[in-house]
């Protein structure tokens, strides 16, 4: 490292970040980890180093990579997923081929998709965890929006947000590619 900070000097303000990040006290962190409150406040303040099994469950606790927290280097880093090796499968919906664009650790959270459809093509889903919501831009074509009984045309540029937890679907009224983003609370 170019500085004299070591991989424990840097770890309390690490973990106190991801904390703050996911928007959780110190009692929750708690909880999810099974760690005592009053070790992960000695763990932020970097009064107390953790164990490996200390920080790995923190580290699930807070849906952070635990490499990633140890790794030395954190900052001007740019991850890239070339178009070769964007997982993609076409078996999920009808005449329709879904692209991950979002990394494997977002699944259930965050997660981004790349939709390419034919004229005709469809993807139906079942409900999502109770909150959860879609985003989808259209980049080509048109496609009908159905979420619960909302229904809505869209075209090329436009934007529709919707509830994921109810049965929704897509489907294109001409050969279309979506741009779609699903949060689950």
């Amino acid at each position: 490292m170019d500085n004299d900070l070591s991989i424990l000097q840097l770890l309390p303000g690490r973990l106190r970040a991801a904390r703050r990040e996911q928007g959780l006290s110190l009692e929750a962190v708690a909880k999810l980890s099974g760690v005592s409150r009053s070790m992960v406040s000695q763990i932020e303040r970097g009064e107390s180093s953790p164990t490996i099994a200390t920080l790995w469950n923190l580290t699930r606790a807070l849906q952070v990579d635990f490499a990633g927290l140890l790794d030395e280097e954190t900052a001007d880093k740019i991850d890239v997923l070339r178009d070769s090796d964007v997982p993609s499968f076409d078996n999920m919906g009808h005449r329709c081929v879904i692209r991950i664009l979002s990394p494997p650790e977002d699944v259930g959270g965050h997660e981004v998709y790349d939709i390419r459809f034919e004229t005709g093509g469809s993807l139906k889903s079942q409900p999502h965890k109770r909150g959860a919501q879609e985003q989808l831009t259209v980049l080509e074509g048109a496609v009908r929006i159905n979420s619960g009984t909302a229904e809505q045309e869209l075209a090329a540029g436009d934007t529709a947000r919707y509830a994921a937890d109810v049965a929704h679907a897509i489907e294109a009224t001409q050969a279309a590619r979506v741009f779609l983003i699903v949060k689950n609370a």
